[in-house]
């Protein structure tokens, strides 16, 4: 088990070895708060892979590498949002570039947009 010292050999590394067994590969991530470390690996009994790091310039790296294993594993496709979409497709209507809710229920629940309930003003003592 050697640590690879390198971001991008390391998530290329990773995904590849997932690609090859998918049903045998286990990824394993260990934070230690005392040290602020940072410890991946993967491995599928034969190959073991690991990367450490002390900086928090990889957690953006490290939440993409985690989403693109979870999406492998979990057999989806990226989906689609507004970042993704190019100029044409946001002028030919398909989406105006502003969140929705999943649902209509869930627009009606939100309320007021301001706050919510007013707070009682305590009685004044004579």
């Amino acid at each position: 088990m050697v640590y690879i010292a390198s971001w991008q050999e390391y998530q290329e590394a990773a995904e590849n070895l997932y690609a090859k067994s998918p049903n045998k590969a286990r990824y394993c991530v260990k934070w230690r708060s005392s040290e602020g470390k940072l410890v991946l690996k993967i491995t599928d009994d034969t190959t073991c892979i690991k990367f450490k790091t002390f900086s928090s310039i990889f957690l953006n790296r490290f939440e993409a590498l985690n989403l693109s294993l979870m999406q492998k594993m979990q057999n989806r496709r990226p989906e689609l949002t507004t970042t993704m979409l190019t100029g044409s497709q946001l002028e030919a209507g398909g989406e105006t570039g502003k969140p929705r809710p999943a649902s209509p229920m869930l627009a009606q629940q939100a309320g007021p947009s301001t706050g919510g309930v007013k707070k009682k003003k305590p009685k004044k003592k004579k």
